[in-house]
């Protein structure tokens, strides 16, 4: 019987593994017909930092908290074999889940790091600066000493090759801020560092800081940006990420799960916990319009509007790699044909002109 319910249990998996490897074939279709394509995927940059990622992150905010350490290393597992390569986490994942302190996705991240001594073969990006607890959080730099280490610990890894900063800090210089930084890229414990939530104003000051002293610059920004959630990176964000030559990692890549299509209702609000808010944020008239672009598309090319909408994010200029989270295996399996998703330019037109935003 034991063996039994473990192949069940197994069998969900193994479909997975199966539909990612298949969507790893030469073979992918475009507009419906089968066409030519290397198996492995085109890296991308991060910013100038000489690392080299997969066009998709998986995001790890899910991970001790909609999905326990068994499940989330299945996930990866998945993940990895599938050709990606890019795992995005924060030290604050997941503070908001009952009886969570933070740290849970790093400390299973780095189990399964360890158990499949794999640590070369991926990029690991984590975050600093969200509350921990009474007076940790911030970028002070004798806080980000004592954080680096923690997350270093519950990583069970020797560096982290993307150190964030989650949200701005204005009552920190950035120079005591990068300065820190310098040091951690110094003594080896950090690769690169970027920024999260940063306005194009306060973008610019960093920059301009680390051009003007010589210490380490931001070399990635983490926006919220989709093709709902337009307005606030296109224009004076994007231009600063552009001219710059930053690498850009989206969050909310599909706004909540709302450009998968599941809410289409004010009675599919029940569907989630976090139903009920997606509906009222993004359930008007211009989000109805949207997806039913991502309907369009997704039938010519054979596809789901969750594809769709990643592969969107991916074929916009200066995007590195959209950060998307999977519970489930179908829902990894979708996410991974995404990146083999290619969006001629009618489409690209027909989403654009349905997201269109002023």
């Amino acid at each position: 019987m034991r063996s039994t319910r473990r192949r069940a249990a197994s069998a969900p998996w193994d479909a997975t593994r199966d539909r990612l490897l298949a969507s790893a074939s030469p073979l992918f279709l475009r507009g419906g017909q089968a066409e030519e394509k290397e198996t492995d995927l085109e890296k991308r940059t991060l910013g100038q930092t000489g690392i080299a990622v997969a066009p998709l992150c998986f995001g790890g905010n899910v991970f001790g908290w909609t999905v326990d350490e068994a499940a989330s290393h299945r996930l990866l597992d998945a993940f990895v074999e599938a050709g990606f390569n890019f795992i995005d986490t924060a030290d604050s994942y997941s503070t908001w889940a009952p009886g969570n302190r933070g740290g849970e996705s790093e400390t299973i991240i780095g189990t399964w790091l360890k158990s499949r001594r794999n640590r070369d073969q991926v990029v690991i990006a984590t975050k600093v600066g969200s509350e921990m607890g009474p007076g940790r959080k911030g970028l002070r730099p004798a806080y980000i000493r004592q954080a680096v280490e923690d997350s270093l610990r519950r990583l069970q890894t020797d560096r982290i090759d993307l150190y964030q900063s989650h949200w701005d800090d204005p009552e920190t210089p950035f120079e005591d801020t990068l300065g820190a930084y310098g040091d951690l890229i110094d003594q080896g414990k950090v690769r690169a560092i970027g920024a999260s939530n940063l306005t194009a104003p306060r973008l610019r000051e960093a920059l301009d800081v680390s051009a003007r002293t010589g210490l380490p610059r931001y070399e990635t920004l983490q926006p919220r940006y989709n093709l709902y959630d337009r307005s606030g990176y296109e224009g004076e964000l994007e231009a600063v990420c552009r001219d710059a030559g930053l690498g850009v990692i989206t969050y909310y890549s599909l706004a909540s799960g709302f450009l998968t299509g599941k809410y289409r209702s004010a009675a599919d609000a029940g569907k989630s916990a976090r139903g009920e808010g997606v509906v009222s944020r993004y359930l008007d008239e211009r989000g109805r319009a949207i997806l039913e672009a991502l309907d369009e598309v997704a039938a010519q090319h054979r596809a789901t509007p969750a594809q769709v909408a990643i592969a969107w994010l991916m074929a916009r200029p200066g995007i590195t790699a959209p950060i998307a989270s999977a519970t489930r295996p179908e829902q990894l399996a979708d996410l991974a044909a995404a990146a083999r998703l290619g969006l001629d330019a009618a489409a690209m037109a027909r989403l654009d002109a349905a997201s269109a935003w002023s």
